[in-house]
């Protein structure tokens, strides 16, 4: 095994006989840690990441090269719910706490599965209309006794662990505003952390800290500067500010940490990592450039004050929605003969960044996958040189990695055997069209905030068949085990769906990691031979964890689909077929849980209404579609299935039906909202229409 410190470890192999009220690491205790692998034992996975660096790797060996072929499925539990499922679940004194879609909290019996208890916060569904990518959640905290969740409507909840009654319930957002919650909180210093979402709607981006025990607000931290005839909150926030242009708070401004955040107690350092701009075009919200700090940022902050200690910027006047909130995770490398104290990120924009956590120094950067805007990252002054035409966006050229990113929020796992990072990475061209019309370039024209013409990702209008495999060929996802210290890769997994599963890594030199095929799949983690494989029956997205209960060793993942990809052209290009189950899935060596079968019942489409408008109001309604319904409903109206697909709707059929849904609103409380200050009713009209065209499209390709 490498001589690399594993931040945590001390933690996973003596909080299990120790008191794990407070889930504090000293330095001594971290320096005097056993890091050595471990075969039988109790541990548990009771941090997000499982250790402090986030490094989601498991140190036992139970189940290993040998005997993974030995892997069964030993208990199943249905989380009942419909949408996406992005969980890492948490296992701490025997009970498996779990969150499926809506923010709701399960704590499961770790070794049976039995419920123990449930907590639903009762989100009001009209809040999917306030969200990006699905009513998700990614995870609860636990200390003090305490299961902490963020609720999709911004609530922070903590809940006791015996029972599930609620402790304390404060809101950390302005509900009149687009934000949400889909991030899992973080624990630091004695605090609960927590970020939230809403860039791409318009809002501006901040991190809050409560008090564990009453839920008292400590600290906030802004990460992008207001309206400076408000007066800055502190001088950081002006400085901020001298980096801005225009009005870009009559946008929101942006950078909202929605996922990735880490603590290091030896240094006592809590890092965060900052999203994209809003608007995404920085020509809009910019007009005349400069870096907007502190968007695609990696911040760090003192975890008792939330004060600044230094950034490093990852996209400087970011414009493709290059966030930096992708799985952050802190090791010890030895890098020209010297221990280095770093923290690595794979963020969207393509680059694998090496940092010194301490100082914030750029170590070194290389790209990971395919990247067209940049030819490199600059040694010496840390910035991306970006290409001549990175900028340019007419419809016609594809951005490498787009918005979608080369990698995007699930997790990656770093081994410290092999000393590789694994990571899922996605090939995702999208081209970017600048703005031409008003409902684009002007602030506040519809709930989404981008600043370009969504017109250039409709998918071309070819049958069903043509346009799958024309996609398929475009959008692709890889698992990619990468060298950080050589900043090379070692191996690479088969090319397959976009959707690539987050990462769990093990002392038994396995690499798990789910597929958007509906399968669980273990690796060798040091050449990345397949050894096992197992049906989920589903879309799987969140990495899994492992723990070990009295001599046994168990794997553990939450499955579900959803999330915000499957709305994109990767649920067209794949065109999956397989259901949402949203479920809880444990294995262990010799387990004989199996599940029950699943029927998938091909449908043909009934004849839908005539389409009676012209070619100008069908384009009219195409162009309206993809600037305000395709987020959630699909580009060219193809989703993988977590959003309706309208052309099977039959209320396409019904122009008063129609009206009443998009003007009215009556379907609110399902998630659908009124549309009617972005909307006029001939807008809605002319949508129908071109529903109703590609409805008929489909119907006769199945005569």
């Amino acid at each position: 095994m490498n001589r690399v410190a594993l931040i945590g470890v001390a933690f996973l192999l003596t909080a299990c006989g120790g008191d794990k009220s407070q889930n504090v690491v000293t330095k001594d205790s971290a320096e005097a840690a056993v890091t050595q692998p471990v075969s039988v034992q109790s541990v548990e996975w009771p941090l997000h990441g499982n250790d402090w660096g986030e490094q989601r790797h498991s140190p036992l060996t139970q189940i290993n090269l040998n005997t993974v072929k030995d892997l069964g499925l030993h208990w199943s539990f249905d989380m009942k719910n419909k949408r996406g499922v992005e969980a890492t679940p948490l296992m701490v004194d025997g009970t498996l706490y779990v969150t499926a879609s809506w923010s709701v909290v399960h704590a499961l019996d770790a070794k049976t599965g039995v419920e123990k208890w449930s907590y639903d916060p009762k989100v009001d569904r009209a809040f999917l209309a306030k969200g990006c990518c699905d009513a998700v959640n990614r995870g609860v905290a636990y200390a003090n006794g305490k299961v902490i969740v963020g609720a999709y409507d911004g609530r922070l909840i903590a809940l006791n662990a015996e029972d599930g009654s609620v402790a304390w319930d404060v809101q950390t957002t302005d509900r009149s505003q687009p934000y949400t919650i889909t991030g899992a909180p973080r624990i630091a210093g004695g605090k609960v952390i927590i970020g939230n979402g809403g860039a791409e709607l318009g809002v501006r981006g901040y991190v809050t800290a409560y008090d564990i025990d009453s839920g008292a607000q400590a600290w906030r931290f802004y990460t992008v500067p207001g309206n400076p005839a408000d007066g800055f909150e502190n001088e950081l926030m002006e400085q901020a500010a001298a980096t801005w242009t225009g009005e870009w708070w009559e946008w929101g401004g942006g950078g909202t940490v929605w996922d990735s955040m880490v603590y290091d107690p030896e240094l006592d350092l809590f890092y965060i990592g900052v999203g994209n701009g809003s608007p995404w075009n920085q020509a809009v919200r910019s007009p005349e450039g400069g870096d907007n700090l502190f968007l695609t940022s990696i911040v760090a902050l003192r975890p008792a004050t939330g004060e600044y200690v230094w950034h490093y910027q990852t996209t400087p006047g970011e414009t493709w929605d290059f966030t930096a909130t992708q799985h952050m995770l802190l090791a010890d490398l030895e890098i020209d003969g010297k221990t280095r104290k770093v923290l690595m990120q794979a963020p969207k924009n393509g680059f694998f960044y090496v940092l010194d956590r301490e100082t914030g120094e750029l170590i070194s950067a290389e790209n990971y996958t395919e990247v067209n805007w940049a030819t490199h990252v600059d040694p010496a002054t840390g910035r991306p040189v970006e290409t001549k035409d990175a900028r340019v966006f007419d419809g016609k050229r594809p951005s490498l990695p787009s918005n979608a990113g080369g990698h995007n929020w699930p997790a990656m796992s770093y081994h410290p055997g092999t000393g590789l990072v694994y990571i899922p990475t996605m090939v995702f061209p999208v081209a970017f069209l600048a703005p031409a019309n008003d409902r684009d370039r002007l602030p506040k024209q519809g709930k989404w905030n981008v600043g370009f013409d969504r017109i250039a990702n409709a998918p071309p209008e070819i049958p069903e068949q043509d346009l799958a495999a024309a996609l398929d060929k475009e959008f692709s996802g890889q698992l990619l085990a990468w060298d950080p210290v050589k900043q090379e890769s070692r191996w690479k997994g088969e090319i397959g769906r976009p959707n690539v599963g987050g990462i769990l890594s093990t002392a038994g030199d396995l690499v798990f990691q789910p597929d958007g095929h509906g399968i669980l799949r273990a690796f060798n983690a040091a050449t990345g031979e397949e050894l096992w494989s197992h049906d989920t029956q589903t879309g799987a997205m969140a990495p899994a964890i492992s723990y070990a209960i009295d001599g046994e060793q168990y794997i553990a993942i939450a499955v579900g689909f959803g999330g915000g990809l499957v709305a994109e052209a990767g649920g067209v290009a794949h065109a999956w077929k397989i259901p949402n189950l949203s479920r809880v899935l444990v294995y262990k060596l010799g387990g004989k849980h199996t599940l029950p079968p699943v029927t998938i019942t091909e449908q043909t489409l009934p004849e839908p209404a005539a389409v009676t408008a012209n070619a100008d109001e069908l384009e009219h309604g195409r162009v309206v579609y993809h600037r305000h319904c395709s987020y959630c409903h699909g580009d060219g109206l193809r989703t993988g299935g977590a959003t309706k697909d309208l052309r099977w709707s039959p209320l396409a059929s019904v122009p008063a039906a129609w009206q009443s849904v998009v003007i009215d609103g009556v379907m609110s409380g399902a998630g659908m909202v009124s549309f009617k200050d972005y909307v006029s009713a001939n807008d809605a009209e002319a949508i129908r229409q071109y529903v109703l065209k590609e409805a008929n499209r489909l119907y006769k390709a199945q005569q």
